[in-house]
C-alpha cells in the first residue's frame, strides 16, 4: 500500500479491534472509519490471535481501505483453552476437583505475574511490530486506547523510543475496571504494581482522553499525582447514523415463539458486575407479586455476553410470569434491528463506589434507536445524559418498588396505545463523526504543538485543549 507523507497519520494500539466483536472494539473502530473526514489516516497495532470470546466479521466494513493493520502474536492461551479450564472447574467428580485446584494454583499465579492483565504477554511482539511500523512509515501521534491496559503501556513505550506525543484514551477507568472486572487483579502487591504501570504510561501522555467529564476529572488527578503535565479531558462514546438507516422503526419484529403482543424491554450489551442485572429482577419480582396481570404482559429480551452471576439472576426471570427471552451475543445489525423493533430498551448500571463517573456506552445507541429508555441507574453522569432523554425512566437500583412502578406504569401506557415513539431531539453531539472531529481537533493541536517544538519557536508548554467549536464543548 502506497502512503501518501504529506497525509497526517495517527497510529491507534488497540488489542480489541474487527473482527474481534463487543461494545469494547466500537470506539477505535469508528474513529478509525470517522478521521479521514478530518485530514486523518490511521494505523492499528492490534493482535494476530487474540484471546477473545466474541467475532463479528461484519465491523470490519467500517474499516477505510487505506487503514494500515499491523498485527502482532500474543502469546495468551487461546479463549478456547480458557472456556475449557472453565469447565473443568464446574465438573463434580474428584479427579476434576483435583485438576480444578490446581489450575486454580496456576491460575493465581499467573494473575499476579500477568500485570496489569494476560495481555502483557503481548506486549514484547506489540512493541517490535509498533517501531517496525512507525520506522517505516511517519506518523504524527499515537493514541493508545484501554482496556486492556496493556494497550496504553505498550503505547508509552512507543512514545518514548520514538519521540511521538501520546494520547492516552481510557474507555473505562483503570482503577474501576480492575475493582468490578471479572478477570480483576486483586491484592496489595498488585495494585501497587499496577499504580506504578499507569503512572509511567501516564507520564510518557501529552493528552488523556476519558468518556465522562467525572471521569476526566478522576484522571486528571491521576495525572497530577503521577507527576505528568498531561491534561484530561472528556469524548463521549456515541452512535453512528449509518449503522441505524438500514434498521428502520418498521423493521419486521422477531416472534420469540410467544405469539403475544406483549411490550418488548431490551437489553443488549455485556452484564457483569457493573451493569449488574440483579436490582432489575427483584423490580420484577415485586411487579409479580404486585399486579401479576400486568407482569403477564412483559417480554424481557436480554442479547450479549454475560459474566461472574449474572445468568443466575437471569434465571430468576425465568420463574416468574413474564416472559424471558435469553440470547448470546448479536452482530452489531442484528442488535441494532433488535433496538428498533423494541418497545423500550433496558439500561442498567450497578450503585457500586465510582459508578457516578461511568456512561454505560449503550445508552447513545439507545438514544439513536428512539425508543423510551428504562434505566436502573445511579445518580451520576449517566443520569446527566438520560435527563436531556425524553423518553427516559430513571429509577434507582436500590430501590425495588419504585422499579416495579415504573414498569406497571409503562406497561399500563402499552395497553392502552400510549407509549410514545420515533422519538426525536437533538442529540447530534452524540454522533460518532462529531466525536472522531473533537479527537481530530486533539491530534492537531498536539502536531502542531511538535512541530512548534522541533523549530525551537518557543519553550515547553502544557498541551492546550482545543478550543475550536467541535471540541469546546467536550474537551473543557
Amino acid at each position: 500500500m502506497s502512503v501518501d507523507p504529506r497525509t497526517k497519520r495517527v497510529l491507534f494500539v488497540s488489542y480489541l479491534f474487527p473482527p474481534v466483536g463487543g461494545v469494547g472494539v466500537l470506539r477505535v473502530a469508528k474513529f478509525v472509519k470517522f478521521l479521514p473526514e478530518y485530514g486523518w489516516s490511521s494505523s492499528v497495532l492490534t493482535v494476530s490471535n487474540p484471546s477473545v470470546p466474541l467475532f463479528d466479521e461484519s465491523l470490519l466494513r467500517d474499516i477505510p481501505e487505506d487503514t494500515i493493520i499491523r498485527k502482532a502474536k500474543t502469546r495468551e492461551p487461546g479463549y478456547a483453552v480458557k472456556s475449557s479450564v472453565a469447565a473443568i472447574e464446574g465438573s463434580p467428580s474428584t479427579a476434576a476437583s483435583l485438576k480444578s485446584t490446581i489450575k486454580n494454583g496456576i491460575k493465581a499465579v499467573a494473575k499476579s505475574l500477568l500485570q496489569p492483565d494476560a495481555q502483557i504477554l503481548w506486549y514484547p511482539a506489540a512493541v517490535k511490530e509498533g517501531l517496525r511500523l512507525l520506522t517505516e512509515t511517519p506518523h504524527d501521534v499515537i493514541v493508545a486506547s484501554g482496556p486492556p491496559f496493556t494497550n496504553l503501556v505498550v503505547g508509552a513505550a512507543l512514545a518514548r523510543k520514538t519521540g511521538l506525543p501520546l494520547v492516552l484514551d481510557y474507555r473505562d477507568e483503570w482503577d474501576i475496571s480492575n475493582a468490578y472486572w471479572e478477570n480483576k487483579q486483586a491484592g496489595r502487591l498488585s495494585n501497587w504494581i499496577q499504580r506504578r504501570m499507569q503512572s509511567r504510561a501516564v507520564r510518557a501522555a501529552k493528552a488523556i482522553v476519558a468518556t465522562t467529564p467525572l471521569s476526566a476529572a478522576a484522571l486528571q488527578q491521576v495525572s497530577r499525582r503521577a507527576g505528568s503535565r498531561a491534561t484530561a479531558g472528556h469524548i463521549y462514546n456515541g452512535f453512528d447514523t449509518s449503522d441505524f438507516s438500514a434498521n428502520t422503526n418498521d423493521s419486521e419484529r422477531t416472534d420469540y415463539g410467544n405469539g403475544v403482543d406483549r411490550f418488548r424491554l431490551s437489553f443488549a450489551g455485556t452484564l457483569w458486575e457493573l451493569t449488574s442485572i440483579e436490582p432489575f429482577v427483584e423490580g420484577v419480582r415485586r411487579l409479580c407479586e404486585l399486579a401479576p396481570a400486568l407482569a403477564e404482559r412483559l417480554e424481557i429480551v436480554i442479547a450479549g455476553r454475560r459474566a461472574g452471576r449474572q445468568d443466575e439472576y437471569i434465571d430468576r426471570l425465568s420463574s416468574l410470569s413474564c416472559q424471558t427471552v435469553r440470547l448470546g451475543y448479536l452482530e452489531h445489525a442484528e442488535a441494532v434491528r433488535l433496538m428498533v423493533t423494541s418497545d423500550s430498551l433496558l439500561l442498567l448500571l450497578s450503585d457500586l463506589p465510582h459508578a457516578d463517573r461511568v456512561i454505560s456506552s449503550k445508552v447513545f445507541e439507545y438514544m439513536a434507536a428512539k425508543k423510551p429508555v428504562f434505566a436502573v441507574t445511579p445518580e451520576g453522569d449517566q443520569c446527566d445524559v438520560l435527563s436531556e432523554h425524553p423518553g427516559a425512566t430513571i429509577c434507582s437500583p436500590a430501590n425495588a418498588d419504585q422499579i416495579a412502578d415504573a414498569l406497571a406504569s409503562r406497561l399500563e401506557e402499552h395497553r392502552l396505545g400510549a407509549m410514545p415513539d420515533g422519538l426525536t431531539w437533538d442529540f447530534s453531539q452524540f454522533e460518532r463523526r462529531a466525536q472522531a472531529g473533537q479527537l481530530a481537533d486533539l491530534l492537531d493541536s498536539l502536531t502542531v504543538d511538535r512541530e512548534l517544538r522541533k523549530r525551537n519557536l518557543h519553550r515547553p508548554i502544557d498541551v492546550d485543549v482545543p478550543q475550536s467549536p467541535r471540541a469546546s464543548e467536550s474537551l473543557t
